[in-house]
């Protein structure tokens, strides 16, 4: 009977070891590494660990996780701007790949390609030649005007107000006309350099395309 009373009480000490030992959480340590280069270890978490950035290294030495150093503020406005930076590339980079699809697709041919090129140059072309036709019309409303003046000036006679304030006021119109042409045959200059950029990336896409077929 104590036979058998010893048995259970030593098997029941087993037991219970057995369950501590199962049960027992396994123990972290913190490493970091100050400005000097200086290893430390700390079983709590401090400042300097948060500031110099630490490892959470576990009883067998090994690293199970990574934390980097705390940024300050200036380092995390300057992160926060990289961040937009590319994230604004990515976006731009996405919207290109979807345009250069969109080109492919509803331009098989360079030949089809380069009709829609010119057709935006051409509509260009038909705006400068309005804008040169209405100038044209405004100077000879401007000569007319100056001429009038100038007869009555020669007659020895005072030009009216009515007519001075036209001959500004006309003048602002030719003016504003010739700003106008002047704008129109720029964009008309970038428009043609752009097409040129245009149809040498429709041929880059179009060699790929060929290469990965």
């Amino acid at each position: 009977m104590r036979k058998t009373i010893f048995a259970v009480a030593v098997l029941a000490m087993a037991t219970g070891v057995q369950v501590q030992a199962q049960t027992k959480q396994p123990s972290y340590r913190y490493r970091w590494t100050d400005a000097s280069g200086l290893p430390h270890y700390s079983d709590s978490l401090t400042s300097d660990a948060m500031k110099f950035g630490y490892d959470l290294v576990n009883d067998r030495g090994l690293v199970v996780q990574h934390v980097d150093r705390q940024l300050s503020p200036e380092e995390r406005a300057a992160a926060q701007k990289a961040a937009e930076r590319q994230a604004a590339q990515d976006k731009a980079e996405l919207e290109r790949k979807r345009q250069d699809s969109q080109v492919l697709s509803a331009y098989p041919t360079e030949d089809a390609y380069k009709i829609s090129l010119q057709q935006n140059l051409d509509h260009i072309d038909q705006q400068i030649e309005t804008t040169r036709a209405n100038l044209r019309t405004q100077e000879k409303a401007l000569t007319d005007l100056l001429t009038r003046a100038g007869d009555l000036e020669r007659a020895k006679q005072p030009v009216p107000k009515f007519l001075n304030d036209s001959i500004a006021k006309q003048r602002d119109v030719v003016s504003h006309q010739r700003s106008l042409l002047d704008r129109e045959e720029s964009a008309r200059d970038a428009a043609a350099k752009k097409n040129e950029q245009d149809l040498q990336r429709y041929r880059e896409l179009k060699a790929a395309q060929a290469k990965a077929q």
